[in-house]
């Protein structure tokens, strides 16, 4: 059964039965937004470039980014599946995907953020269906969803992240939304999330 978060909600990553998850995959899907006015049919559809990115922590400290120019962690542990440069999932399946095997990432990274950008530089006004949710990579079985809503000029979005606790693992909505780019350009934003 999957949880639809609100922005600062937390699950555990534990199972019912006390286990841990060993494997989660981190999902981000969208849609261009129809365009609007009388130049819309002859303009066509437009293409929106989102990125998801997962940056690894150890403390406050960044470690490693994962995203389209550098698709697996140094360990292995975290692996982005593809860059999608159109999206059109949007409330079906994902346009890029984030996998973790959690019981490879290395002890000292204690949080895992994961953000999306408009690398193309268009707003979240002019994107719909946007989501990101979280799926039990041995099952398949969606655990949470969160869905971006409200558009807004900015370009760029502070999801969600994983981090430890005591001996396992819990996701936090974060949902704040940011400017940038690129990963790089969210590293002040991101900060205040550690």
């Amino acid at each position: 059964m999957s949880v639809n978060l609100g922005k600062g909600q937390q699950i555990s990553l534990s199972k019912s039965d006390g286990s841990m998850l060993s494997s989660v995959r981190m999902g981000l899907g969208w849609q261009a937004a129809p365009r609007k006015g009388f130049l819309a049919k002859l303009a066509g559809p437009r293409e929106i470039d989102l990125d998801a990115s997962a940056l690894l922590f150890a403390g406050r400290e960044p470690v490693e980014v994962v995203f389209f120019q550098h698709l697996t962690s140094d360990d292995g542990s975290v692996r982005h599946t593809g860059d999608n440069l159109v999206g059109g999932a949007g409330a079906g399946g994902d346009d890029e995907s984030i996998l973790v095997d959690l019981g490879r990432v290395p002890a000292r990274i204690d949080q895992i953020v994961f953000t999306v950008n408009s690398f193309t530089g268009q707003t979240f006004a002019e994107v719909q269906n946007a989501f990101c949710r979280l799926i039990d990579e041995t099952t398949g079985q969606e655990l949470a969803r969160y869905t971006l809503s409200g558009g807004g000029t900015y370009t760029a979005q502070i999801m969600a992240k994983l981090y430890r606790d005591g001996g396992g693992w819990q996701l936090k909505a974060i949902g704040e939304p940011a400017a940038g780019r690129t990963f790089q350009d969210l590293l002040p934003a991101v900060a205040a999330h550690l």
